[in-house]
């Protein structure tokens, strides 16, 4: 499948030019489970999370950012905020 990730978070590791997203894998989540998580987890734990549900797109966030320049490793060599 070839899919195109479109983000506009310019301070984002995976951001490339063309507001594209280089990450391999990617974890949307709703904003409750955002606000109730740590920034450690993320897309390499998809499998083991239980799913939500959001009323609106509005609800959602991306649990795959990390900041560009950020220090701590993660499944793909990329650092992220604990």
């Amino acid at each position: 499948m070839n899919q195109h990730i479109h983000c506009i978070i310019n301070n984002c590791h995976y951001w490339v030019n063309g507001n594209k997203c280089s990450a391999n894998e990617i974890l949307v989540a709703s904003d409750e489970f955002g606000d109730n998580r740590s920034d450690a987890i993320d897309a390499t734990m998809a499998q083991q999370l239980t799913p939500t549900s959001a009323q609106s797109c509005m609800a959602t966030c991306c649990k795959t950012f990390v900041p560009k320049g950020s220090n701590q490793k993660t499944s793909d060599g990329i650092t992220k905020m604990a």
